[in-house]
């Protein structure tokens, strides 16, 4: 008994200058990747003419429920503006040109694929994480379906299948990471556009072809790449003939938003470890004690 009781102190102390040490480690610094040669799409809304194809090419390669490809030629879907949900990861809107309304661009909408993902870092589970490859991937079997990664995303995508009553997943882009990791593929939408849209490679290279479009064509392009330094920026960046702030995205920040969330996170764990390593001395401090009191015990007796 008295073996089972020193082994269980031994943890407890053992446990302790882990959470100590893991403490200290989480708040050590880690080098910055090179978000440059991580993978990236560049989407310019200049060349894309709105033919959905995209659409399609994701619901097939990621199995959702879709039709056939010619019923993606119908853009009567523009009158209603559109977003990315649990049974479409992508979906392409139109949105007019602030000098000619009559003049209308097509944007795609998806998953940014953050540098620094705000779901990611809401995920209290790490069932979503920033690949060194690029793509935030989801983990379904580590999901406790808290949502708030739904809540942090500052461009509103991850969906949640609320009609799926027995197991319930976040669903968004996947970036088609086994695609282009594992089979040296590109992502579906960008494989089937026809107006090369769509760009995928390092991002590195594509902040580079973006700057060569707009140096080459200033009056084509604002002097913009939306996702360049947004949120710090992101995976998928845009092109456009207006200011951005007439498109549906976002106007934000060149500020990484887990810099706020893990701020406050760090703040809760350093102010909850301490207390766990004290029980593991307290624990100690009262073996030895009890230890003592036996021996005492034997000698009197």
């Amino acid at each position: 008994m008295d073996i089972r009781r020193r082994d269980f102190f031994k943890l407890t102390a053992l446990g302790s200058a882990a959470l100590v040490t893991g403490s200290a480690n989480a708040s050590e610094h880690v080098a910055d990747p090179d978000y440059d040669e991580m993978y990236g799409v560049l989407v310019d809304t200049v060349a894309c003419i709105g033919c959905r194809k995209c659409e399609w090419a994701c619901n097939d390669a990621n199995k959702l429920p879709t039709q056939e490809l010619k019923a993606f030629e119908d853009k009567s879907v523009f009158q209603q503006h559109r977003r990315p949900d649990a049974k479409a990861y992508t979906v392409v809107n139109q949105f007019a040109s602030p000098v000619d309304p009559d003049k209308k661009f097509s944007l795609k909408v998806q998953c940014m694929h953050c540098n620094g993902p705000a779901c990611a870092s809401a995920c209290i589970v790490g069932a979503l994480q920033k690949t060194e490859q690029g793509p935030v991937v989801y983990d379904a079997w580590k999901c406790i379906g808290c949502r708030y990664c739904m809540v942090a995303c500052p461009f509103q995508v991850p969906a949640y299948e609320y009609a799926n009553a027995v197991d319930p997943q976040v669903r968004k882009c996947t970036f088609c990471f086994e695609r282009i990791t594992q089979e040296g593929k590109k992502p579906a939408c960008v494989a089937i556009c026809p107006n090369e849209a769509l760009t995928f490679g390092k991002r590195g290279d594509l902040i580079e072809l973006a700057h060569s479009r707009m140096n080459a064509n200033p009056g084509r392009y604002v002097d913009h790449i939306y996702g360049e330094y947004e949120v710090g920026g992101t995976a998928w960046m845009y092109l456009s003939a207006v200011d951005f702030n007439n498109t549906e995205l976002p106007k934000l920040t060149s500020q990484p938003i887990p810099d706020t969330t893990e701020t406050i996170q760090h703040g809760v764990f350093k102010s909850f470890v301490p207390p766990l390593a004290l029980y593991g001395v307290l624990g100690l401090v009262m073996h030895s004690l009890r230890k003592d009191g036996d021996r005492e015990e034997a000698n009197h007796g």
